[in-house]
């Protein structure tokens, strides 16, 4: 996409992507940064489109990265609620949210069905910013299981299921719709100002009072063994499930790839069990510093691996550096990321549960 644009069109995508890769990162920190990622999704095709030529199509090259990055920044944030999530019963939640999409988004690149969206569709987002949102005041741990899931189920089928619709089944573009019906827009806003109101009038005050001053960001987390941890098997099932159905995802979505899904989720495979031995071979050692060499380890490993793999599969000739980079960023972005936030989730999981948990109802 690059080797055809301009000097200045080049810099502008150039900035464009990278803000896209890079906020992310600033969620597990600063978990409602998902806010700033969202809004750059919603705002890149019409920057794009104002300063560059790209081509910004339907089956233009950029809304292939655009899917991409969508996916990639959802991954950031599931790893962010494994590690600073309190209330145990919305981090399960979260996580079958999570894994439910990516079995849809992956069942859809396999087979072209619109409808399996609407079947599965991204209610974990909503669901990730609900929480942030009451955390900001309010302890989450206070409510149980029968909260989060009525707070997951009014996600899905009343802000979701529709918007899924929208977009997939009806293939509707929100803007030409208020161009050409602008009644359209109007109920959008009175339907969103009523929804605040009733958050703030209704729901807010059947929460009781505030636990702690605005807190923007995460929960201190709680104190994590200093000695290396062994790496289970579990948790490496987790990690190959996990990366295999976002790489197949990508190699799917980006039309510079083309390898079989099997092929993909095997490599994966590979890459997850070399990266594991990197990790006990570094000792698993915690800390930022250990944290920052572990990554610099794997991101120069991963692309040799994603380069071995492009040669056996499709030859030398054929590789393709820009995806190789990509795909060894997110190899080793999501794998340092989960490295450094399951131990954090076993510590939070080994706490005694919370009592007060069980005294607030919805």
């Amino acid at each position: 996409m690059l080797a055809a644009l301009s000097a200045p069109d080049t810099a502008v995508v150039v900035l464009i992507v990278a803000a896209r890769l890079l906020i992310p990162l600033l969620i597990p920190r600063w978990p409602l940064m998902i806010l700033v990622a969202f809004a750059l999704d919603g705002i890149d095709n019409g920057l794009l489109s104002s300063w560059t030529d790209v081509d910004m199509t339907a089956d233009g090259p950029y809304q292939s990265w655009d899917k991409a990055l969508d996916i990639y920044y959802q991954s950031i944030a599931y790893l962010a609620a494994m590690r600073n999530w309190t209330s145990r019963p919305a981090f399960r939640i979260a996580q079958f949210l999570f894994f439910y999409r990516l079995v849809g988004v992956v069942a859809f690149e396999l087979t072209g069905e619109r409808a399996l969206l609407l079947v599965f569709p991204n209610t974990f987002e909503f669901f990730f910013i609900a929480y942030e949102l009451i955390r900001l005041r309010r302890e989450p741990a206070r409510w149980g299981l029968r909260f989060w899931l009525l707070v997951a189920a009014g996600l899905w089928v009343f802000v979701k299921l529709p918007q899924e619709w929208w977009i997939h089944i009806a293939q509707l573009d929100f803007t030409d719709t208020v161009a050409d019906h602008p009644w359209v827009g109007v109920v959008a806003v009175v339907g969103g100002i009523a929804l605040a109101a009733v958050a703030w009038f209704v729901a807010r005050p059947r929460m009781g009072p505030p636990d702690w001053p605005w807190r923007i960001a995460a929960d201190p987390l709680p104190v994590v063994p200093a000695q290396a941890r062994p790496v289970s098997a579990p948790e490496i099932a987790e990690k190959v499930t996990l990366l295999a159905l976002i790489c197949v995802i990508f190699a799917e979505i980006l039309p510079s790839i083309d390898v079989p899904a099997w092929q993909v989720a095997v490599g994966v495979g590979c890459v997850v069990v070399l990266n594991a031995a990197i990790t006990i071979g570094s000792g698993g050692q915690p800390g930022t510093v250990a944290a920052i060499r572990r990554f610099a380890s794997l991101l120069a490993v991963n692309l040799l691996l994603v380069f071995a793999a492009s040669a056996v599969l499709t030859g030398p000739a054929d590789f393709q550096l820009g995806a190789g980079l990509f795909f060894a960023f997110l190899l080793s972005v999501i794998l340092g990321l989960y490295d450094v936030c399951k131990p954090v989730r076993d510590a939070r999981d080994a706490q005694p549960a919370d009592p007060a948990a069980t005294t607030r109802r919805p």
